[in-house]
């Protein structure tokens, strides 16, 4: 038997048992020989049939629509880490996936970046800069720190990191191997985004940012793929000379479509 299939079947009963039968309108009563809601029941208020909703749950090799497991999620009211992991179990795609999450920054780690010393931000799903602090303000003044002085009209853009590097240019000067950063910077792009790429706010950034930079628009149509990952970045600041710093970027558990990013200076360089 297949091993997800069998992990699908068992994950799907033990959520049916946990069930309390009279929540979902069902008499309790004494007469139930197992805890939880019936095979039949579950199959019923999901609109599957009783018999192949309990041959996924014997592991047999059934198809599973992604739909059906969609309504299985809302029935047995699955948190979004079980929703993921029964999407998993199942070898679908899980069609809610493409929809929007809430991209804020959790108050909690935006009061924490004050007490950071070294230049931090926190990146949202395309890339816009949700919080920062004063060390990232220093260093990437003439744009960060601007931000902070004006205020913000309700649909301005929020600042992004695609449209610094392709757009500003002061970036060209100030990112130390421009071209080689900046086509990484996109194949790291095209890689975060890879299950999310119809996404109409993202879709609308790409499309601004190929109709506005030449080079943008070429690494795009090069499909170049890489994982985001650290190591040494360096710049010319206006105002204190070529710096390098070690690059480090961490995921909150609680929202993993954001990215905090720090810099720790280089202490080689």
């Amino acid at each position: 038997m297949d091993t997800r299939r069998k992990e699908l079947g068992a994950f799907l009963a033990v959520l049916r048992q946990r069930c309390a039968p009279e929540a979902f309108g069902f008499p309790a009563g004494n007469r139930r020989r197992t805890q939880g809601l019936r095979r039949e029941e579950v199959a019923q208020l999901s609109g599957i049939s009783p018999t192949w909703y309990t041959w996924i749950e014997q592991g047999r090799e059934v198809n599973v629509s992604a739909e059906a497991l969609g309504r299985l999620c809302e029935v047995l009211k699955l948190s979004r880490s079980e929703r993921d992991y029964l999407f998993e179990m199942a070898g679908r795609r899980d069609p809610r996936g493409t929809e929007m999450e809430e991209d804020t920054a959790p108050e909690i780690l935006v009061a924490m970046l004050a007490d950071i010393q070294i230049p931090t931000y926190i990146m949202g799903r395309t890339w816009d800069l949700l919080a920062w602090n004063k060390g990232a303000e220093e260093l990437f003044s003439g744009w960060l720190d601007q931000e902070k002085t004006q205020p913000r009209a309700k649909d301005e853009p929020l600042p992004n990191l695609l449209r610094f590097v392709f757009l500003n240019p002061d970036a060209r000067q100030f990112v130390v191997n421009w071209e080689v950063r900046a086509r990484r910077l996109v194949a790291e792009f095209r890689a975060d985004c890879r299950g999310r790429l119809e996404e109409p706010g993202l879709q609308r950034l790409v499309t601004e940012l190929s109709q506005s930079s030449v080079d943008f628009d070429r690494y795009w149509q090069q499909h170049d793929v890489l994982e985001r990952q650290g190591g040494q970045r360096a710049f010319n600041h206006p105002k204190r000379g070529l710096i390098n710093y070690q690059q480090v970027t961490l995921r909150p558990v609680e929202q993993e479509q954001l990215k905090l990013v720090l810099l720790t200076p280089d202490r080689k360089s």
